[in-house]
């Protein structure tokens, strides 16, 4: 019971250690403690500051590559759109390079092909004057193989003349 109603001579004791506890506390803790506490304090917002901070940065960061990406879509598509019109430009300077050599070679062709023929036609008419002469060679000693048909022949070449 004594814990219950305390006698005055307890309380008057507990009340001075109380105020020791409380001046040794006050002269020698409290200020280390508070310094402690402001100290944490200041961390901890210096570390909420810092994550904010960083916060931010993760943002802008976020939003650069963002950018950075579509920049990258954007020059990306660009390169592949000239690599097409360059692959089209091309295809079509060869087609018409090659429909040119074509046309080129198959004039040529025709160049060749009528010179030969010219050669050929050429080379006919040179057989067949040839062999019309040994013609007319075989059937002059045929017709003039006597002197009669000699005069006879010339004879006719005079009145052709004076008919001329």
């Amino acid at each position: 019971m004594d814990l219950i109603s305390p006698e005055l001579g307890l309380i008057i004791w507990q009340l001075i250690a109380f105020a020791i506890l409380f001046f040794i506390l006050a002269k020698f803790a409290w200020k280390p403690i508070l310094s402690a506490l402001d100290e944490r304090d200041s961390t901890i917002e210096a570390s909420l500051n810092e994550a904010e901070k960083a916060r931010l940065e993760m943002q802008n960061l976020v939003a650069d590559n963002e950018r950075l990406l579509q920049e990258a879509r954007v020059e990306r598509d660009e390169i592949l759109r000239s690599a097409n019109e360059f692959a089209t430009q091309t295809m079509e300077i060869s087609k018409e390079e090659a429909a040119k050599a074509g046309a080129k070679m198959i004039e040529e062709a025709k160049a060749v092909i009528e010179t030969e023929k010219q050669a050929a036609l050429t080379a006919v008419k040179i057989q067949v004057a040839e062999l019309s002469l040994k013609i007319a060679e075989k059937l002059m000693r045929q017709n003039l193989a006597t002197e009669a048909s000699q005069k006879e022949l010339v004879e006719e070449f005079v009145k052709d003349i004076k008919l001329n």
